[in-house]
């Protein structure tokens, strides 16, 4: 492939760029949303570049450890890290077990404009430092990416609404 695919995700909150912003910074907030349908624990979250974020997924007796690092943080503008899709018990990059093609490292960016009163979110993801099957596993996945983010996003609209009642 020539090609990195990239996958993209723009929505708009109904919600200004501040509160929106926070719901990606603040551990407490994040948690609430991120990874709909567990039980989302942030070990660690270091918002700076160089910084990770530690994250696990409880799901029953599973659990899902990932680990981010952070190469930008331009607060209210843009967030940008590597996601390391999985960890094992000391954060080490580890293959997905469900996936053991999917790429062990992501790119991601996240930025967020004013849209009016409201916010818009551009998210993107394309696999880093990848090979060539795990190039070809992330752009075959592309078409069913989005439940999982609009599922937290559903969670984060209810959230502003909340916050702003």
């Amino acid at each position: 492939m020539s090609e990195l695919p990239e996958y993209r995700l723009d929505r708009v909150f109904d919600a200004p760029r501040e509160m929106v912003w926070r719901a990606w910074t603040d551990p407490k907030l994040l948690a609430r949303w991120y990874g709909p349908g567990v039980e989302t624990i942030i070990h660690k979250f270091d918002l700076k570049p160089g910084g990770t974020w530690l994250n696990e997924m409880k799901m029953g007796e599973n659990s899902m450890l990932s680990k981010v690092v952070f190469t930008e943080v331009a607060p209210l503008e843009r967030l940008v890290w590597h996601h390391h899709s999985n960890t094992d018990a000391e954060w080490n990059t580890v293959p997905n077990p469900r996936m053991p093609d999917w790429p062990r490292i992501l790119l991601t960016t996240v930025t967020f404009e004013n849209d009016g009163t409201k916010t818009k979110v551009v998210l993107t993801w394309v696999p880093f430092e990848a090979s060539e099957t795990e190039i070809s596993c992330f752009a075959d996945a592309m078409a069913n990416m989005g439940k999982g983010w609009e599922s937290g996003y559903a969670i984060m609209d209810e959230m502003f609404a909340e916050m702003q009642a």
